[in-house]
């Protein structure tokens, strides 16, 4: 269960076995089932999520009750409902798993100790952080001025990966179009 984890951390650099060892047994195994809510609105985020096997989306529901997407994450990622985890205040959206899904937690405590204590932690800690800006940013600047087709066009070049394991109804939601403007594209492409 720890392999991918494993492998993860080795292609981040130069790292020893032992420190390996450490940062693994951090971690726990959960098994969720298909669209398992991880955190609720308004609760105070605990854990950090490796995915070995599935997708989470983090998400925020309307005053009508529309959900919108703002990000997926699949296997061999990292996914939290980041500001909550960071200033433990109640998070303002939701963490699902949107497939049945093998992921690896590990607690606040935990997270931020191999970040005080191990560099090449706290090294990939920034990675994620900066990975994570990077797609957010050109998400929000690709998006600006794209009609529908644009987006999915981007989402084609950036996240393929979304088209062929999420809902047309969660992409649309995170592209901000209508899932039937977004069939009607699938199906012209």
């Amino acid at each position: 269960m720890y392999s991918v984890l494993e492998n993860f951390i080795r292609s981040k650099g130069e790292i020893s076995s032992e420190k390996i060892e450490i940062i693994t047994s951090c971690f726990q195994p959960v098994n969720t089932k298909r669209n398992e809510i991880l955190l609720q609105y308004d609760e105070v985020c605990k854990w950090y999520y490796f995915i070995n096997k599935g997708c989470i989306r983090l998400f925020t529901t309307t005053k009508d009750g529309t959900d919108s997407s703002r990000y997926f994450a699949f296997e061999g990622n990292f996914a939290t409902a980041l500001p909550s985890f960071i200033d433990q205040k109640p998070a303002q959206e939701y963490l699902q798993t949107i497939e049945k899904s093998e992921l690896l937690r590990i607690s606040r405590k935990d997270f931020y100790h191999l970040v005080e204590t191990l560099p090449e932690f706290a090294k990939i800690y920034t990675e994620i952080l900066e990975l994570g800006f990077i797609i957010a940013q050109k998400r929000i600047y690709g998006f600006q001025g794209f009609d529908a087709l644009d987006k999915v066009k981007w989402l084609i070049e950036y996240q393929p990966q979304l088209l062929l394991r999420v809902s047309n109804r969660m992409v649309a939601s995170y592209l901000g179009i209508s899932p039937y403007t977004l069939s009607r594209i699938k199906s012209k492409l």
